[in-house]
């Protein structure tokens, strides 16, 4: 396994700033934002895609320092019903699809989206109970007539480009938030979809993300690294469905938190073995989005503590047996 970094949390330093600041952490890997949510500070899609001397330069900057980039980011809502949302983060997805084809990096990383609720909404609109049963017509609307017919079109734009790996992160407000429906979308569209496998959004609608490991064996592409904390005492009173803001940290039923400070080290080593037991050997891509640490300090924090946990070295023969 190796260990990696979402470049976002260096926002404001120059990409050479970063990618040294990268290197001094002893990390092997860079996960890189392309636009949309994540945003494209540290890479221009249509620059590099127009101009191969700006793509080759952007290439030598990660080649000289011996860092692997692990996937393109565009984390976005294709599905958003207002169409000037859903085109934009669309064609920032495919430009991205493209863009990696380029760099020769077989996988990119988004959402799967949601849309509204009939084709003339403004918003999205998250079903997560049956009843009232326009609940449940709502959701197979959804799913037949945009999240399916979108998400193939996509998998055939993506054997087109050579990007074997569409990681969609498993996100609440999404209609891929669990491995669930992560499977369901994929055995609709195809194996090109997997998951981007991000244990904090699992742990707070009450999943064990190690069980969530065991049943996507075989689709799991890759893998952020960032912890959540659970307040239990105010999840006893209003359970974890939270809307206020993530700067209320003493009200929010959780927070996100530096891995080591949700979960400790029974939780990341039983993590990080059942990732290789199902075959995933690939980067852990430590997020930061911990409000109560700086991301400097936090990210310190984070490659301090996975250090100790990652497995490094090839699986061994068992020579005992």
């Amino acid at each position: 396994m190796k260990l990696g970094v979402f470049i976002v949390v260096f926002g404001g330093k120059s990409l050479p700033e970063a990618l040294d600041k990268i290197k001094e952490l002893g990390l092997d890997a860079v996960e890189v934002g392309t636009g949309n949510y994540p945003g494209d500070a540290f890479c221009k899609v249509d620059e590099l895609l127009n101009d191969e001397k700006k793509l080759k330069n952007f290439k030598n900057e990660f080649e000289k320092r011996n860092l692997e980039i692990s996937a393109l980011s565009c984390h976005g809502n294709p599905l958003h019903p207002n169409k000037e949302i859903s085109e934009n983060h669309r064609e920032v997805q495919r430009k991205t699809m493209l863009l990696a084809e380029k760099l020769g990096i077989p996988r990119i990383i988004t959402f799967s989206g949601c849309p509204g609720d009939n084709e003339n909404a403004k918003y999205p609109n998250w079903v997560t109970c049956p009843w009232p049963p326009d609940f449940s017509e709502i959701l197979k609307w959804q799913w037949e007539k945009v999240v399916i017919p979108y998400w193939k079109e996509e998998v055939e734009f993506a054997r087109k480009h050579n990007i074997k790996e569409i990681c969609l992160e498993m996100h609440p407000g999404f209609v891929v938030y669990n491995p669930e429906t992560l499977l369901k979308l994929r055995e609709a569209v195809g194996e090109e979809i997997g998951a981007n496998f991000d244990p904090s959004h699992l742990f707070w609608q009450g999943i064990d993300p190690v069980s969530a490991v065991r049943k996507l064996k075989g689709a799991i592409y890759h893998v952020h690294a960032k912890d959540t904390k659970i307040n239990p005492y105010t999840t006893t009173i209003n359970g974890v469905l939270d809307t206020k803001s993530y700067l209320d940290e003493e009200n929010r039923s959780w927070i996100f938190r530096t891995v080591g400070y949700g979960h400790g080290y029974e939780f990341w080593n039983d993590f990080v073995s059942t990732l290789r037991m199902v075959g995933y050997d690939g980067v852990l891509s430590i997020e930061h989005e911990d409000s109560l640490m700086s991301g400097e300090e936090g990210l310190k924090k984070a490659v301090e503590f996975l250090k100790n946990v990652i497995i490094r070295e090839p699986k061994p023969k068992a020579w005992w047996t």
